[in-house]
């Protein structure tokens, strides 16, 4: 199993939408790397739910329930989305500030290319970042 981190601005799409609903297609991802990582994502893979914007912090967990498949918010085939599904809400949100200050999270792909709305996180930084919202 792997895990994710995906990044929404909350006034677009928050965790309680997501929580409401309790899944979603996951699309509308137009940069390339990102594309590549959600083509890389496996059911049953563990996504952290980042707020983007002025929040800039993680919520919860998701899990993957749908590998990649066309994008269904355009006709371009380079695109693809995953579908998703709510897992659990964190106790304490787990804010940048807080990930920035973790000399163990200092690789984490969030800092050093932080303009990627998807991205890998390795399985230490992802048990780091549980720890750190007490869940």
């Amino acid at each position: 199993m792997n895990h994710w981190l995906i990044k929404t601005d909350p006034e677009t799409y928050s965790w309680e939408d997501f929580k409401k609903e309790g899944s979603t297609s996951w699309d509308g991802i137009r940069n390339y790397a990102a594309r590549n990582h959600l083509k890389a994502m496996k059911k049953g893979d563990k996504v952290l739910f980042y707020h983007s914007g002025g929040e800039c912090e993680i919520r919860g967990v998701a899990i993957v329930t749908k590998e990649f498949y066309q994008d269904p918010t355009t006709e371009e085939s380079a695109w693809v989305s995953i579908f998703i599904k709510s897992s659990n809400a964190f106790k304490n949100v787990v804010s940048l500030q807080q990930i920035r200050k973790n000399t163990k999270l200092k690789n984490m792909l969030l800092i050093k290319i932080s303009r990627l709305s998807v991205m890998p996180v390795t399985n230490d930084e992802y048990n780091i970042i549980l720890e750190l919202s007490e869940v």
